[in-house]
């Protein structure tokens, strides 16, 4: 009888840690950024997946986000400066958040302030809630307004 109720018990546990597994799974992976260039030839808006750009170019140094099929998100930038205007070189007082674009549908996380190198982290959760897969993710860090300021590089 204790066999079966330890065996019970280990199943229960396996079938728990493989959900628990499942939830957290990879769905988009990015590894380093490119910084907005608010024109492209012929002077037309820099837009991508509908959301348009900044005013004024901006610079990332570094950028590396997961996204899991449970929603949770992590992203960490760094050196997301202007690169123009008279503000250049600081992080002209912006909060930014990560949008993740899966099939033209975006999910985006909670808004975090740049600190005055341009770094931040955000930690916590897109809404609303990823499909999965992702279709051809994008992944854009965005002001509060939308506009998007840098954008990941797909890691493969």
């Amino acid at each position: 009888m204790m066999n079966k109720i330890l065996s019970a018990c280990l199943l229960s546990l396996t079938a728990a840690a493989s959900l628990v597994a499942n939830a957290a799974e990879p769905l988009a992976r990015f590894e380093d950024g490119i910084g907005v260039q608010p024109l492209r030839a012929g002077g037309l808006p820099n837009t991508v997946q509908g959301v348009q750009p900044a005013g004024l170019p901006w610079v990332i140094s570094r950028l590396h986000a997961d996204v899991r099929t449970d929603g949770r998100i992590k992203v960490d930038g760094r050196g997301l400066l202007l690169a123009g205007g008279n503000s250049i070189g600081t992080p002209a007082g912006q909060s930014v958040s990560a949008r993740l674009i899966c099939a033209g549908v975006s999910h985006d996380s909670e808004s975090v302030p740049l600190d005055e190198r341009g770094d931040f982290r955000i930690e916590g959760s897109v809404n609303p809630f990823p499909p999965s897969p992702c279709a051809n993710p994008v992944l854009l860090i965005v002001n509060a307004s939308g506009a998007w300021f840098a954008a990941g590089i797909p890691k493969q």
